[in-house]
């Protein structure tokens, strides 16, 4: 049953006449905020993962960007939030060791502040599933906008596979058969864009995952990074984000979510 302004989960913070109330709304009218942008919209959350040093993820204040146009259109309020970002290349010892971390990070952003949905912006294989992990045990209302493939490099004429091309370049360069200059001009070419990586990779079978578990919209798994229909799935998202929250319709978990508690007050 769709939800009434009063009902909402963010309700419990901006609906009351008493102090607590006057403090949550306070809060936003720090933030420019005004009463009009409040009152009887749902508040959407834009979980960003965003990193200068996750390639997977550069493009993503973009990707917000459209995502807030959609939640607008459809007549919700967005606020955008920050989670840590986890990316393989740089992070060590593995990015592996930190998803539960991160799950963590979002589960806990998103139960605590007054969120009637949220979109999740994730793009490495690590990133994605913790976003996921995290908007289930919330319980919130939420949908997934994965970041895409990367263009795929060329090097010498030909188009490149990320990780089975690189080993053998490698092992060309220890053979003596590739010059050190040479190699110099595969890290190069390497690595063109943003997005993550193009090949049949984890990172694409995860954004195909969210995409067959209904977590993202239909179609939208495989847009390139820099493909502008990145963007129109991301503002398309925002706009499904207000249906969610007015439908209340969670992410199904594994076990029956725990009865909700009022948030406290301040």
């Amino acid at each position: 049953m769709p939800l009434t302004p009063g009902t909402r989960r963010s309700g419990h913070w901006f609906a009351g006449a008493d102090l607590p109330g006057f403090l949550h709304r306070g809060s936003l009218t720090a933030a420019g905020v005004s009463r009009a942008a409040l009152d009887g919209r749902p508040v959407v959350g834009i979980c960003n993962s965003w990193s200068e040093l996750v390639s997977c993820n550069l493009h993503f204040r973009g990707l917000a960007d459209a995502v807030r146009r959609g939640v607008l259109q459809a007549g919700g309020l967005p606020l955008e939030f920050p989670t840590m970002s986890l990316g393989e290349n740089l992070l060590k010892p593995t990015a592996m060791l930190f998803r539960n971390l991160m799950a963590m990070d979002v589960e806990e952003s998103i139960s605590g502040y007054p969120f009637d949905a949220v979109v999740l912006l994730g793009g490495c294989d690590k990133t994605v599933p913790a976003q996921l992990m995290g908007a289930a045990s919330a319980d919130v209302p939420a949908i997934a906008v994965t970041g895409g493939p990367a263009n795929p490099a060329r090097f010498q004429g030909r188009e490149l596979g990320v990780g089975t091309d690189l080993w053998a370049y490698v092992n060309e360069l220890r053979a003596g058969r590739m010059s050190r200059a040479e190699f110099d001009e595969l890290e190069a070419a390497a690595m063109p864009s943003a997005g993550h990586c193009p090949e049949l990779g984890t990172a694409a079978t995860m954004a195909a995952v969210t995409e067959a578990l209904g977590m993202s919209l239909p179609g939208s798994a495989t847009i390139p990074a820099t493909d502008a229909r990145r963007q129109a799935a991301a503002e398309a998202a925002g706009r499904r984000a207000v249906q969610l929250a007015h439908d209340d319709y969670a992410p199904p978990t594994s076990s029956p979510p725990t009865p909700s508690t009022t948030p406290s007050p301040c």
